[in-house]
């Protein structure tokens, strides 16, 4: 699982040249803004997919009962995913999964879920561990969205080279 990174590296490194050399701090503030809310739908996309994910094991036939933890799985990787905007370095807008905020032994699970295979084992009794599976949500995802936020992104870069000339 890697993160998402919409970047028009060239376009955007350029832009923000002329902005930076223009002095429009309020062109950027909205540039900004703007990359944040094209990329927000597939933020929103992936956190509802990963809410709705079907875990599936191989083991017994009847259904648990209640988590033993008090942060359900599937919620705890939905609120851990996050969005940056950079206007420096490598500008862009890059969605991921904030690893620091999710519990110490939860910070490889979206990467597994996602491989398809997450292996654990059960009840911390490290004797007997169980595999569940589940159908990748990372990129499937991505490809949903990506055509959107790029033109969205264009459509922004657009504006912005409109407004300094």
């Amino acid at each position: 699982m890697r993160d998402v990174r919409i970047t028009g590296t060239g376009q955007l490194l350029e832009l923000q040249r002329k902005l930076r050399a223009a002095g429009h701090e309020n062109i950027r503030a909205s540039m900004q803004r703007r990359i944040r809310r094209a990329a927000e739908p597939l933020r929103d996309g992936l956190q509802d997919r990963v809410r709705t994910l079907q875990i599936r094991s191989q083991g017994r036939r009847v259904p648990g009962g209640p988590s033993p933890n008090t942060r359900p799985l599937r919620i705890t990787i939905a609120n851990a995913i996050r969005i940056s905007v950079r206007n420096t370095g490598t500008p862009g807008a890059r969605v991921w999964v904030d690893k620091s905020a999710l519990p110490p032994g939860m910070r490889n699970v979206p990467a597994r879920l996602d491989e398809g295979r997450l292996r654990h084992p059960v009840f911390r009794n490290r004797r007997r561990w169980v595999s569940q599976y589940a159908d990748p949500w990372w990129d499937s995802t991505i490809r949903k969205h990506r055509a959107r936020m790029e033109r969205e992104v264009e459509r922004v870069l657009d504006d912005v080279r409109q407004r300094l000339n």
